[in-house]
């Protein structure tokens, strides 16, 4: 029974892994690209138009799915959230679809690894862990806000770490609001950017006007952490 029970902990994530090898087999990137889009926009907006509901339903699976077998593809399937959906339903549809994404992944690591590393992992590392799940909130909501890592990262560490799925998820679902908003919205006028045969700025999210205020949402969110911290300095002393 225990053997099964671990069979099943790793199948979602050799179904995901299986994934992530599919789409660069078969070489599925050339779908992913701004060429692409070029080409086919008038498609894509004239689908958008007449069959609405089914192209965010479409576009959220592919999001989701994506985001799972851990792909690079969200950012530009960000921008494209934008381009077809505009920023307030296209910031919507994204978020939503990438905490899912975010989700399959961290509970299909969480399933296979956990119990594996709590039997086998050093002490330090241990200690490490209950030291991230007592500021998890705060640790996850700083790795949204500011673009330091990659995104797969920010989906698999934490379930290493050891944090509640339901901690998780909320963090995710508010920490990648910022970011996405802001490819959501130059994602709206790649339009104009096709028309002037350019291509968008994917950097632009590292440019100190966008950058900075990420960083003091980041520092926010970590103050608790810093006053429980600072608490225990003087208890002690």
């Amino acid at each position: 029974m225990n053997r099964w029970k671990q069979v099943k902990n790793w199948l979602i994530l050799i179904i995901l892994l299986l994934g992530c090898i599919a789409f660069f087999y078969f070489d599925l990137a050339t779908y992913f690209t701004f060429d692409s889009l070029k080409q086919h926009r008038q498609l894509l907006l004239a689908w958008t138009k007449t069959h609405y509901l089914l192209t965010v339903i479409t576009f959220m699976l592919i999001y989701i799915i994506a985001v799972a077998i851990s792909i690079p593809g969200a950012t530009f399937l960000t921008l494209v959230g934008g381009f077809l959906f505009g920023i307030f339903w296209g910031t919507m549809y994204v978020v939503i679809s990438a905490t899912l994404g975010s989700f399959c992944i961290f509970l299909a690591v969480r399933m296979a690894l956990e119990s594996w590393i709590e039997k086998k992992a050093a002490r330090w590392v241990n200690k490490m862990r209950r030291g991230f799940q007592e500021n998890a909130v705060q640790y996850l909501l700083v790795l949204r806000f500011v673009p330091l890592f990659p995104f797969w990262v920010v989906n698999i560490v934490p379930a290493l770490l050891g944090v509640r799925p339901a901690v998780f998820f909320v963090t995710t679902l508010i920490g990648i609001i910022p970011g996405s908003f802001i490819y959501v919205l130059l994602g709206s006028g790649l339009g104009h950017v096709f028309d002037q045969n350019q291509t968008p700025n994917l950097k632009i999210i590292f440019e100190p006007s966008i950058l900075i205020p990420l960083i003091a949402l980041g520092l926010l969110s970590i103050l608790p952490t810093f006053y429980k911290y600072h608490k225990k300095i003087i208890k002690r002393n």
